[in-house]
């Protein structure tokens, strides 16, 4: 993820259903302490906390994904999609037709469809292409 810049990724299983999303904040969730964990032992060096990246190498998707996924269907408009992020205070929404995965959006994208039918589509094409 991190090479490729990738900050999330839906898990699937081998039928292709959609068990789970991997964010870089669920890494990071598994990295550093939390509040029962810094009330027992105190306040930590944060940058100790580096060290724990080691352990989460190991770990497998399974362990790290979180299970309650919502998902958008392939003909649902980009801004109700938009707006379930939103509400749910995710960037990226995985995109499922009955069940099985067949991409994913993210707010970016949003921007990106936004901006093209907005901006690039108000444009006479020789502009929107040169």
């Amino acid at each position: 993820m991190c090479l490729n810049r990738i900050s999330g990724l839906p898990v699937t299983d081998d039928a292709g259903n959609i068990v789970g999303i991997v964010s870089e904040k669920d890494i990071l969730h598994h990295m550093f302490p939390d509040v029962q964990e810094l009330m027992e032992n105190g306040m930590q060096q944060f940058e100790m906390l580096e060290q724990n990246y080691h352990s989460v190498i190991g770990l497998k998707a399974s362990d790290l994904m979180t299970q309650a996924v919502a998902t958008v269907s392939s003909d649902m408009p980009v801004l109700k999609a938009a707006a379930m992020m939103w509400l749910r205070k995710v960037r990226r929404i995985p995109v499922a037709d009955n069940g099985k995965l067949v991409g994913i959006i993210s707010i970016g994208d949003v921007h990106r469809a936004i901006f093209q039918s907005n901006v690039m589509g108000n444009q006479p094409p020789e502009a929107a292409n040169g």
